[in-house]
């Protein structure tokens, strides 16, 4: 029977996951030597080359990879028997790290901590950490977070067997004009009315995707002339009339605030949309409190999406 050193194979994934032996030590709080010492451990336990060298880099061999494959399923396991022992010692109120971006903390994380608090018995303890969507998965994969909400442009490989992601709703895009834009009251508006349009957009990332996306969909290329990642920064553009935006109904102004110069308008025609997923890692979705929190996620989407097709 080989020798299988749970420890070491997480040294592997994460030089896998890292690319190099300075960032998996980084990671770790390991030395680079002590890294390559353990990955050279692990290739004689296991008789099999591990690593080879590429320039000045290193990368992991097909037998690396097939011994990850089989791994990720002891991780996996391991997560559960975690999570069922901690529901063990807690009972449902354990600690919950919950890693969101910015627009799903107030539409989402919160109204789902009220929900949890509402409830006749004891909650987990929730502790929110904001997080840019792809941040959210490092988080996630390093032990830091037990729990992470993206967008689907985040997402892992559908197939990576870390995680285990769950869609919880698609948000719908409005588009935000100036008050007193030659459409601000048209009827029946779309996309493709909004062509010739400066628009406001971030410069790279998912937004920029997402908002590009709809726009081709409509038939269009849109016009970038200025560019913002900050709802804030962008709704204070548009009420300038320095142009027209894409808003998320999570991140509108009806729900943070409205702005007396910006008219949102919903696409009816178009129903341009985003989608927001929560991933815990392989195995820890088993845990009562993890589970609990995920409910409670579930439920406020469900209220949100209601929401959402009662004001379209």
């Amino acid at each position: 029977m080989t020798d299988w050193d749970v420890k070491k194979l997480r040294v592997l994934r994460t030089l896998r996951d890292r690319g190099t032996v300075t960032a998996t030590a980084e990671a770790l709080l390991m030395t680079p030597s002590a890294v390559s010492q353990q990955l050279s451990n692990l290739s004689r336990q296991l008789g099999v080359p591990l690593l080879e060298a590429q320039g000045r880099r290193v990368r992991l061999t097909d037998a690396a990879h097939l011994v990850l494959r089989h791994a990720e399923a002891v991780f996996a396991q391991l997560e559960r028997a975690d999570a069922e022992l901690t529901g063990y010692l807690r009972g449902e109120a354990g600690e919950v790290r919950v890693a969101a971006f910015s627009t799903a903390v107030p539409a989402l994380v919160v109204p789902a901590v009220r929900r949890l608090r509402a409830e006749d018995r004891p909650g987990p303890d929730v502790r929110v950490r904001e997080a840019e969507a792809a941040q959210a998965y490092e988080l996630l994969a390093a032990g830091d977070a037990d729990l992470a909400l993206s967008l689907a442009a985040h997402a892992p490989a559908s197939h990576d067997p870390r995680f285990a992601v769950l869609p919880l709703l698609a948000d719908p895009l409005d588009v935000a004009l100036p008050v007193g834009h030659r459409l601000a009251a048209a009827p029946g508006l779309r996309l493709a009315d909004l062509r010739d349009e400066p628009w406001i957009f971030g410069g790279s990332g998912p937004w920029s995707r997402i908002t590009t996306a709809a726009c081709e969909a409509a038939g269009f290329v849109p016009e970038q002339a200025h560019s913002a990642a900050g709802w804030t920064a962008i709704l204070a553009m548009v009420e300038a009339g320095m142009g027209v935006a894409l808003i998320p109904r999570m991140a509108s102004a009806e729900r943070h605030g409205r702005r007396g110069g910006v008219v949102m308008r919903v696409l009816e025609a178009d129903r341009p949309r985003r989608h927001v997923l929560a991933a815990v890692r392989q195995g820890a979705g088993r845990g009562p409190a993890v589970a609990r929190v995920l409910a409670a996620l579930v439920g406020t989407a469900a209220s949100f999406t209601s929401t959402a097709r009662t004001v379209q």
